[in-house]
């Protein structure tokens, strides 16, 4: 999970996460070229006493600076198009979990599970454990394994909310009236948070995900909820 004065984006847990996270430095290394260039074009301007007077007429200038961002417009969408379609690859799941936003907490369906249902609310500060973290733990947690592809299917009953995992890089709206889906495969187990990424009402912050990825011979063999 995130942590204090972190800068980048934490650690990847799924696939496509890793590659949101090389594609956002990807865009970032772009970004950085055209602020450093723009920046020295700046500082020549501002400093130097020479004068040109053909710049205004330069048909070569004016084509490179038409072509060039061009060019690297191309360089970004395509890897982008490329993650946006894995997003969105459904490919034979070996388990399906449906999620239900309320105000203001989750219910979650084990529809492969002979139709285990639950409730997910937030702990309260008193009933905090030794090691808990505030706002962000559960009373029942999201057990799943690693290492299989998990299909989520999101829902509302009642306004806009917004599943999140940032470690899974998912984020899949939840909206009333209609099932959407996503999938992701975790390669590390763990205990993973995430939060309602959209705003909801007065108790927006305080539905969070808990998501406590096992290995899959583990979650095997037996009941293993919390």
């Amino acid at each position: 999970m995130a942590h204090a004065a972190q800068v980048g984006l934490q650690d990847a847990t799924s696939p496509i996460m890793e590659e949101l996270i090389t594609f956002h430095d990807h865009a970032l290394m772009i970004i950085f070229l055209i602020c450093f260039l723009v920046l020295y074009a700046l500082f020549l301007t501002l400093t130097t006493k020479l004068t040109n007077t053909n710049i205004s007429d330069a048909q070569e200038m004016e084509t490179v600076w038409t072509i060039l961002p061009a060019i690297i417009l191309v360089l970004i969408a395509l890897p982008s198009l490329r993650i946006l379609y894995m997003t969105d690859e459904v490919n034979d799941p070996s388990l399906t979990i449906k999620s239900i936003g309320h105000q203001w907490y989750w219910t979650y369906e084990y529809t492969d599970y002979g139709g285990l249902i639950f409730n997910s609310y937030m702990l309260p500060p008193l009933f905090l454990e030794p090691g808990d973290l505030r706002l962000l733990d559960v009373d029942n947690r999201v057990v799943l394994p690693i290492e299989a592809p998990i299909r989520m299917m999101i829902t509302s009953q009642d306004v806009l909310h917004s599943w999140a995992v940032p470690t899974l890089g998912l984020k899949t709206d939840a909206i009333p009236g209609r099932l959407n889906q996503t999938t992701f495969t975790a390669t590390r187990p763990g205990v993973y948070y995430g939060q309602c990424s959209e705003i909801c009402g007065a108790n927006h912050s305080f539905m969070p995900i808990v998501l406590e990825l096992i290995p899959l011979k583990i979650f095997e063999m037996g009941p293993v909820f919390t």
